[in-house]
């Protein structure tokens, strides 16, 4: 299987601004490597860096240090040290992130915040909104709603917007951020489908994920982190 996404030697801290601007290292020497149709689940505790391992992937945080090679238009780029118009390349064709919240223009109506994705594609009107519908729909999103603006949605439903919103585009390469949280059983096995439906076409996925019943039916294999300090 090909390598999707790779990184050697990942470092990251933060700056205490607030406490004299002290250091807080929080990955050091990550080394991780996810395939084409295999999805990697983030495992440690509670301040082990899963969410910022996850952020750095998508570029949202700066590595100190090592690379982060996602394999993009054939060719693998460094996420690490690329600029930020070759990040929202990648970002738009290869890299898709689903976050545990929605973050969309306010009074857009939530089938337009998932179409839109598609459209920025270049898909027709027609065809985007059609997935959207299909996709709203499977994640028991009524069609009532798909004229609402989503922010006034429960959290729940908003989480479903944007599984959607990730989805729809069929990236090469996910990351998702707790994508089951907020929902019930039912939808639960919705999106357990979705990710697996991911993997056969061929999608490295790297996950966050507490539920053990979810974990245990999307993840080939753990990726255990364990918090700095500890590790020193």
């Amino acid at each position: 299987m090909t390598v999707m996404l790779r990184t050697s030697g990942l470092a990251k801290s933060f700056t205490l601004h607030l406490r004299g601007g002290l250091r807080m290292p929080v990955l050091s020497g990550v080394d991780l490597e996810v395939r084409a149709g295999e999805c990697v689940v983030l495992s440690g505790p509670s301040g082990a860096g899963k969410s910022t391992l996850l952020r750095s992937l998508y570029g949202n945080y700066r590595a100190d240090g090592g690379a982060i090679l996602v394999r993009h238009r054939g060719a693998m780029i460094d996420i690490a040290t690329a600029e930020p118009r070759a990040i929202l390349a990648v970002r738009h064709e290869t890299l898709g992130y689903v976050s545990q919240f929605l973050r969309v223009v306010p009074r857009v109506a939530a089938l337009d915040v998932v179409a839109e994705v598609l459209l920025a594609r270049g898909v027709d009107a027609a065809a985007a909104a059609g997935r959207a519908r299909a996709l709203l729909l499977d994640l028991a999103i009524p069609a009532r709603l798909h004229a609402i603006p989503p922010a006034t949605f429960s959290g729940g439903e908003q989480q479903r917007v944007n599984l959607a919103r990730g989805f729809i585009a069929a990236r090469p390469i996910l990351l998702l951020d707790e994508p089951t949280a907020s929902l019930d059983a039912d939808n639960r096995q919705v999106v357990i489908r979705m990710i697996r439906d991911a993997k056969d076409r061929g999608a490295a996925i790297v996950a966050i994920c507490h539920d053990t019943d979810v974990r245990d039916a999307i993840a080939d294999r753990l990726f255990v982190m364990t918090p700095y300090r500890d590790a020193a």
